[in-house]
């Protein structure tokens, strides 16, 4: 599958927890610069210029699915916050799902069941505030699934990246409760964002990334973190039949 929706969302950890997840947006999105895939962001919910509460992206590109999917799930940071002033470390966690996309037939999509609303789309801190109602809010009633997009320029384009949103949403409901080996729903695969519910540990004060799922560990996270993804990757990789 070359094309998936990317969504991030800081779990536990106020402040550092957003961060975290900006951190972990800016990852992808330098890694797939790397790699030539096409990153457009969605949707975002920014509490500062450098957190996000919510961060969603469209990721296009040869294999950006195979080599992305095992990013699911809760990444839990270990480090001393901005905002410390007594140098302790705290740890927080951030959710991140990745879903493949679907073509239109594959999700059946009843006007009925959708409430569309629209509202002014603009950046960070209410910058560039649009003076027209771009940015598009659904709500899916038979789920409560509610998705939106405001990053492109006209109505009809945020409509239809909010449709394929929810359609990449539905899509892995149904597919998790058709066969439980196709993968967990949405839900448990982004989980509570507890701290004990972790996939990977980025502990800063060791230099170190612990994938607890295969139990390797990897070192210099500022290169990690600043796209540099193919030891992780390459070490999943290895593990698939």
């Amino acid at each position: 599958m070359n094309k998936i929706i990317l969504e991030i969302r800081a779990g536990a950890g106020g402040d550092e927890a957003a961060i975290f997840a900006g951190d972990l947006a800016r990852m992808y999105q330098r890694y797939a610069g790397r790699r030539g895939w096409t990153f457009s962001v969605l949707d975002y919910n920014q509490t500062s210029l450098e957190g996000y509460k919510s961060f969603v992206a469209e990721v296009s590109g040869e294999g950006v699915y195979e080599a992305l999917k095992q990013e699911s799930g809760v990444h839990r940071v270990q480090r001393i916050p901005k905002t410390e002033k007594a140098g302790r470390v705290h740890t927080s966690t951030a959710s991140v799902a990745v879903l493949p996309q679907v073509e239109p037939k594959e999700v059946h999509l009843a006007d009925s069941d959708l409430e569309v609303t629209f509202s002014r789309a603009g950046g960070p801190g209410g910058q560039n505030v649009n003076k027209v109602e771009t940015a598009v809010r659904l709500l899916h009633k038979p789920t409560g699934i509610v998705v939106s997009s405001r990053e492109e320029r006209s109505q009809h384009a945020n409509r239809e990246k909010a449709l394929a949103i929810l359609r990449a949403k539905l899509y892995e409901m149904q597919t998790s409760a058709a066969s439980a080996e196709l993968g967990a729903s949405r839900r448990e695969q982004i989980g509570s964002a507890d701290r004990s519910e972790k996939i990977r540990t980025y502990n800063f004060p060791d230099d170190r990334i612990t994938d607890h799922r295969i139990g390797k560990k990897f070192h210099n996270i500022e290169k990690i973190l600043d796209g540099d993804l193919d030891p992780i990757v390459r070490a999943f990789q290895k593990r698939e039949p």
